[in-house]
């Protein structure tokens, strides 16, 4: 049994819905810790996370910094030990990264959550912040066939009739 514990940021974007429900399936839940995927093919970390500019950077800034060392006449083995190293640290930051990213979009962090599974992660989110947020579309009362506030149960069917 796996005693391991998954933290999650939560965040919103700029412009989201009003009702809670709408809200809820916008939101974004980035792991913190380290990628095994980042740390061994950085770029490919990076494009699953949604971070295709940073794999662009990363191509750039890693063969810079290869020529770099070259010119200044430095042994193969020491610059790919740099660069493992520099693939180690971006392993344990590319969380950071899609968080920064996030912010530069105008999302804004709504908390912290742990748990053993993303599912139960997303579940303890919810828990704890749906009975805040406001509903503003009301569902039907079970078993009936008009909507709440005694309206008729006329209903616009896009797509033809009763579809």
């Amino acid at each position: 049994m796996s005693s391991s514990v998954a933290t999650y940021t939560v965040h919103e974007p700029p412009e989201a819905d009003a009702d809670r429900v709408d809200r809820a399936v916008e939101l974004v839940f980035v792991k913190d810790g380290f990628s095994w995927l980042t740390a061994i093919f950085p770029p490919l970390g990076f494009i699953v996370n949604g971070l295709w500019l940073m794999a662009l950077a990363y191509f750039a800034g890693v063969g810079l910094l290869s020529y770099v060392l070259a010119a200044m006449k430095v042994e193969p083995g020491w610059i790919s030990l740099i660069v493992f190293f520099i693939d180690i640290y971006l392993a344990f930051e590319v969380s950071t990264l899609k968080r920064w990213m996030l912010a530069q979009k105008g999302y804004q962090m709504l908390g912290v959550v742990n748990g053993r599974t993303y599912a139960e992660c997303e579940r303890r989110f919810f828990e704890s912040w749906l009975p805040d947020q406001p509903v503003i579309q009301s569902d039907l009362p079970a078993g009936s066939n008009k909507p709440a506030g005694g309206a008729s149960g006329a209903r616009f069917w896009p797509f033809g009739a009763g579809a």
